[in-house]
């Protein structure tokens, strides 16, 4: 599902230049959970940008279900990936004004889906994920593992191929951060979704069904 080839990406401070990709190249199978491994600094989340098309590599080629991000501008790569990709970040990303239904009716926003049909969708989500009984509450009524929860229901939510998950549970204690790898195992296993995991905690990539270790820009 995901092919990368020579992966390089350098970024400018004045006279510095620093080398945050250096030739990665990876292949990632439908239905995998990959955990990228490594300490802050490495390249990692650099990595999961490119890989998700938020950033631009400066060399190599992205394949994406035999899509090439390469050749997309900037208007069909925010189609591809409101179409084909959720995404989980360490600090949720919520709007603290709606609540955790409204939250996630947000990433349907660009389907152009009516209201009743993203409410629905948007419930039932929210229920897989163990939220049934906190659809109406807001951010700061729920614990950080349940406001986690609400982004893996937003992540979710338009049925996407791939989900990439930025530290997952880097905000999250050590058995809250355990229970929310139970939850993506469930859904990778029940749904059959690609999950490509950023983390520096060991403990949370042994849940992974592969797991790539990353030191200074490179893949080892």
């Amino acid at each position: 599902m995901i092919i990368a080839e020579n992966l390089k990406k350098i970024y400018k401070n004045g006279s510095i230049r620093i080398m945050a990709l250096s030739g990665i190249s990876l292949h990632i199978k439908k239905g995998e959970i990959v955990s990228i491994l490594g300490p802050s600094g490495c390249g990692k989340s650099t990595l999961l940008n490119c890989l998700s098309a938020i950033d631009e590599p400066d060399e190599g080629t992205i394949k994406i279900d035999e899509c090439t991000l390469n050749t997309m501008n900037d208007n069909q790569k925010t189609k591809f990936r409101a179409e084909k990709m959720g995404f989980i970040f360490q600090s949720y990303n919520l709007i603290p004004v709606l609540n955790a239904v409204e939250n996630v009716e947000m990433a349907l926003l660009t389907q152009k889906e009516k209201r009743k049909n993203t409410l629905e969708k948007s419930v039932e989500v929210l229920k897989q994920v163990g939220l049934g009984e906190r659809i109406y509450h807001y951010p700061n009524q729920m614990s950080g593992g349940e406001c986690q929860r609400v982004s893996i229901a937003r992540a979710l939510v338009h049925n996407p191929e791939i989900i990439w998950a930025d530290e997952p549970t880097g905000a999250l204690d050590t058995e809250t951060g355990l229970k929310i790898m139970d939850l993506i195992l469930y859904l990778n296993k029940e749904f059959q979704k690609t999950f490509v995991i950023v983390t520096h905690d060991e403990r949370i990539a042994q849940f992974s069904s592969r797991i790539l270790r990353m030191d200074s820009g490179r893949l080892s």
